[in-house]
């Protein structure tokens, strides 16, 4: 029987007759597995989460471009798939790794099962693997470079993939918010899901709210029109003064993949024109990041990088503790803040930084996702927060 506990951990070419999957990862380790989703190969940066539940969000959450999906939870797919549950269209992770085989799904609003929509969105995927071992290896190596390989006649090109794997350049200095950012404006006013009502919509806004999307997920589009704000999402390119010409109430900065530092040619001066505005500015992950770069400081990838939704911060005004979510591998460096940037959220998993706000100024970020999709909800305050300062 072909268990994660008997599953091959090995670098020997030769796969096991029952083998359908292959991660070969850059040291030229190999994990032999039963294969899932779409009949393909897929080469990222590999990576582990440790969310119990949101599997459908996390795959379509765009921070991910470039990323192969690690779920340290063994029960994947048992709540199906269904076409709300996504964070945007095309799914922008490069494959998954699991444990057990995808569980048959059991919830009311399931549509269909997980593996006939990772086989629609072209997502391969590995089950049948010891992922505690492989989480270890991240953990303590830091996040390699795999590749994932469906087959499921059994052929392998184990040297096409090991080169595949050494020719693939990493994450760090890669600019992928370029990739995934929206192509031109748009409006957004849907607010968020409800039992037995399903997603509502915004019918007299309070606020006008330009988003700039580096890989903008929908929820926090759902969160802010649900606050009272009218949403224009702009490019990632758009500048500072395409932006303020649309008369914002004020400014969020998105969530998106990549190293921050590969903005610098264009989304890092245009936020430093708009911090210069006046305008209050709120950002989160990538945008979090950009922000720093903005106003000087300097950001650096992690060893491992924070991804589930069941990580501590400590509000450092407040002394609180919120459980947040949490999806990056690039961290804003502490000791590079300038004069009057002040961090506020701290990380109680290794002590890195997870916020900071502009003295005098109406601005703000957290290295976390307040919208929480998946997740808890104990940072939706960040909102209203924004709200806050729009209203003043």
């Amino acid at each position: 029987m072909n268990t994660p506990e008997n599953s091959q951990r090995t670098t020997a070419e030769k796969p096991p007759e029952w083998a359908t999957a292959a991660l070969v990862l850059a040291s030229g380790r190999i994990f032999w597995g039963r294969g899932i989703g779409a009949a393909a190969e897929a080469v990222g940066e590999v990576c582990f989460n440790t969310s119990l539940t949101g599997y459908q969000e996390i795959l379509t959450d765009p921070s991910y471009a470039g990323q192969i999906i690690t779920f340290t939870f063994p029960h994947i797919g048992n709540v199906g798939a269904n076409d709300e549950d996504i964070e945007t269209l095309n799914p922008a992770a490069r494959g998954l790794v699991l444990r057990a085989d995808i569980t048959q799904p059991s919830n009311h609003r399931a549509l269909e099962h997980l593996d006939a929509w990772l086989v629609k969105h072209n997502l391969p995927g590995i089950c049948g693997i010891d992922t505690r071992a492989l989480t270890r290896l991240i953990r303590d190596g830091g996040a390699p470079t795999g590749v994932v390989c469906h087959r499921p006649e059994g052929d392998f090109d184990i040297p096409a993939m090991r080169s595949t794997c050494a020719g693939w350049p990493g994450l760090e200095g890669m600019d992928l918010a370029a990739e995934v950012t929206c192509r031109q404006n748009y409006t957004w006013d849907e607010t968020e899901w409800r039992l037995g009502v399903g997603y509502g919509q915004l019918e007299a806004p309070t606020y006008h709210v330009v988003a700039m999307d580096f890989g903008i997920k929908r929820n926090i589009l759902r969160c802010l029109a649900s606050s009272g704000c009218k949403v224009t999402v702009v490019p990632a390119s758009a500048s500072a003064a395409d932006i303020l010409a649309l008369n914002p109430d004020g400014i969020f900065l998105s969530n998106g993949p990549g190293d921050p530092a590969a903005t610098g040619s264009y989304a890092v001066a245009a936020v430093q024109d708009l911090v210069k505005s006046g305008k209050p500015i709120f950002g989160i992950c990538l945008g979090h990041q950009i922000l720093a770069l903005a106003l000087g400081a300097a950001t650096g990838k992690m060893h491992r990088g924070h991804r589930g939704a069941n990580q501590p911060v400590k509000d450092l005004a407040t002394g609180k503790v919120e459980i947040t979510s949490q999806n990056h591998g690039f961290v804003v460096q502490r000791d590079s803040l300038p004069a009057g940037v002040v961090e506020t959220h701290t990380s109680l998993f290794d002590g890195s930084l997870e916020g900071i706000r502009v003295e005098g100024q109406p601005v703000f970020s957290v290295q976390y996702h307040p919208e929480a999709s998946p997740g808890p909800q104990d940072s939706h305050y960040l909102f209203q927060r924004f709200i806050d300062l729009m209203a003043a």
